[in-house]
């Protein structure tokens, strides 16, 4: 009986390891998602958003390498716009190598989309080193950083929110920069905590943060978030208020170089007209 029970272990024990191992290290899943948008006239051609976050380079699981795999599968879908929500690094204990600010950004420079890419910190770059990565950003071409700002990019009026979970957002001040701006209006930030906050006039909220847990039940849901609304705002499409928000899962991990019942996501987000 023991070893029967020893045996059933191990064997759940293997799947388990094999299922972590390819949640961790499979290509990202690309979803789609459609929001109609009455800032677009009927004509206008649908804008597509290219929505990824939480890459963390880091070893064993997210070398510079594997990003740039992960940047030809993104071009290879001809997104008009990449937005980036946050945590580019992950300075893990459990890491077997930490790169530097230039190993870690350069694969971006390989992103190509003709409305470019589009950038907030997350909690993980304000620990490890947000002077030296958004250096490091600033020499790639087409390459937008907003932290409390907003900016025209095509039709598209965007405001990028720096960090809710290590309290540098500052949506009002974000808020301010969307005044002059035209088009849908799309929020772009680091955790989901600030969605209620945002106002009904938005279109669109696109977040990361949260992993989807990064280690979930294999039934749905997480034993942690690492957001104040639970699962709430955890993973996915939610529509509140006229507005839509989409959670990410992200690319890399944290904490631990371990995904399981969670994989990483390449979001596809069609912004089009009304009834179009």
């Amino acid at each position: 009986m023991i070893r029967r029970l020893f045996l059933l272990a191990l064997v759940i024990g293997l799947v388990l390891a094999v299922k972590a191992w390819s949640d961790t290290m499979g290509a990202p899943a690309a979803k789609r998602h459609v929001v109609e948008s009455d800032e677009l006239a009927p004509g206008a051609a649908p804008i597509t958003i290219a929505l990824i976050s939480d890459i963390h380079v880091a070893g064993p699981d997210m070398p510079p390498s594997r990003l740039r795999e992960i940047v030809a599968q993104i071009n290879a879908l001809e997104p008009d716009l990449v937005a980036i929500a946050g945590d580019l690094v992950s300075e893990k204990r459990t890491a077997t190598h930490i790169y530097t600010a230039k190993e870690i950004v350069a694969p971006l420079g390989e992103l190509s989309a003709p409305l470019g890419t589009v950038l907030v910190p997350g909690n993980h770059d304000h620990w490890f080193d947000w002077p030296g990565l958004e250096s490091e950003l600033a020499k790639i071409e087409n390459m937008t950083v907003l932290a409390n700002e907003a900016a025209q990019i095509g039709p598209l009026a965007i405001a990028g929110i720096d960090d809710d979970f290590t309290g540098k957002a500052n949506l009002p001040l974000a808020l301010e920069g969307m005044a002059a701006l035209t088009g849908p209006r799309i929020a772009l930030t680091h955790s989901p905590d600030i969605f209620p906050q945002v106002p009904v006039n938005f279109d669109l909220v696109l977040v990361g943060h949260t992993h989807c847990g990064q280690i979930a039940y294999p039934w749905g849901g997480a034993p942690a978030t690492m957001s104040d609304y639970g699962d709430l705002y955890a993973c996915g499409v939610v529509k509140q208020h006229g507005k839509t928000l989409i959670t990410g899962a992200g690319l890399g991990t944290s904490l631990l170089p371990i995904r399981l019942f969670t994989k990483p996501e390449i979001w596809l987000i069609e912004v089009r007209a009304v009834g179009r």
